[in-house]
């Protein structure tokens, strides 16, 4: 009995750290389906969207204009610091999923990793938006802004 007591107690302290490191893993590993991978939900991690404060590029979601008709719409995606965009260029319109980096927005199109940063209008490499002071491009000649 005396032996018996000692290895119950070793057995739920093992059971215990086992559920943690699970937990930890989980926040910290994704599973992968496809081509992408799957965070659990941020509550599953002990998070809450009201405990963490706004990222520097939530302030850019909602319409850039660029010139000729040119497009970028920036969109919540679901998930903190995931961005649906929207790009129209004169080439068509292309839907791409965003991923927060700091000061810029990473993503990928055509097999380029590509990123989205704020400028002012002069930085755009366009003439047109030149005097513009609150503006976004992803690289010379790609800008957008907001009046």
């Amino acid at each position: 009995m005396k032996l018996t007591q000692p290895l119950i107690a070793a057995a739920l302290l093992l059971s215990a750290c086992g559920s943690q490191q699970e937990a930890d893993n989980r926040a910290t590993n994704p599973v992968t389906t496809g081509d992408a991978a799957v965070f659990p939900p941020e509550a599953e991690m002990g998070e809450t969207k009201a405990n963490l404060p706004p990222l520097p590029t939530d302030s850019w979601r909602g319409r850039w204009v660029g010139v000729e008709g040119l497009v970028l719409d920036i969109q919540p995606g679901g998930k903190r610091g995931r961005y649906n965009l929207t790009i129209t260029l004169l080439d068509g319109t292309n839907s791409y999923v965003g991923t927060a980096d700091g000061e810029a927005i990473r993503f990928s199109r055509d097999g380029i990793d590509e990123m989205i940063r704020r400028t002012d209008g002069a930085a755009t490499g366009l003439k047109y938006l030149a005097e513009k002071r609150d503006c976004l491009t992803i690289k010379e000649g790609e800008g957008f802004c907001r009046d």
